[in-house]
């Protein structure tokens, strides 16, 4: 694939044998930015364990510091003061068995994150198949399977990410907008780590992190030096 001149230029200012300090690396990608849009700034992380194996899963959620730039809208399931409270701490959309129609009949996902009370699971439970391969399924490690659906949505929308392994044992996850600039971003991105070094499975051996890169959507990735993570 041929990348495009502002990405070659951008490339160019990188030097792809050194490993960059977080604040350092933040910056290059800030500066390698050059679309005419607010690029997310991304951090790659891949990890020394095997997803293959139930005890070396990685999964959680962080609230970012200065969240992530976006605007999140939620999708509550709830019912009775459950609803209320949802719809009391500003949430899009509450709903129960309407929203499971709606979603199936429709085709309608205009959300971002999912929260459910534990008991509303059942229902929830026929929109796996369509829910499950967004990664907008709520889970109780995300949090967003809970009674207090209230913080859950005040959470959602302060900047609160959920990093998960593929395939590959790789955590993808943005940690905010070029326009922030580096300070705001390394603050958002050492939660995020230090979130994925305390997830450590006790089953994993050897090196954790095995390396790390960020990003942003249009922009080359910078090598980040994670030792103090180690």
């Amino acid at each position: 694939m041929v990348k495009g001149k502002k990405y070659q230029e951008s490339a160019k200012l990188i030097d792809r044998t050194k490993l960059y300090e977080t604040v350092e690396a933040l910056d290059m990608v800030c500066k390698t930015s050059k679309a005419k849009f607010d690029e997310t700034v991304e951090v790659h992380v891949k990890l020394g364990v095997d997803s293959r194996h139930a005890d070396q899963q990685v999964r959680g959620a962080v609230v970012l510091p200065h969240g992530t730039g976006k605007t999140v809208r939620t999708l509550v399931f709830a019912k009775g003061d459950n609803a209320k409270a949802a719809e009391e701490a500003g949430s899009d959309y509450v709903g129960a068995e309407d929203m499971v129609a709606k979603i199936t009949s429709e085709n309608w996902f205009d959300f971002d994150v999912v929260i459910a009370t534990p008991d509303m699971m059942g229902v929830i439970g026929r929109l796996g198949k369509v829910l499950g391969p967004k990664g907008l399924m709520p889970n109780p490690k995300a949090g967003t399977v809970t009674m207090d659906v209230a913080k859950a949505v005040a959470e959602a929308k302060a900047g609160k990410i959920e990093y998960r392994l593929d395939k590959q044992n790789i955590i993808h996850c943005p940690v905010g907008k070029a326009s922030f600039g580096a300070e705001k971003l390394a603050e958002n991105f050492d939660t995020l780590m230090n979130a994925v070094v305390k997830a450590k499975p006790a089953a994993a051996k050897g090196q954790y992190i095995k390396s790390c890169a960020v990003a942003s959507t249009m922009g080359p990735g910078v090598k980040v030096n994670t030792a103090k993570y180690m």
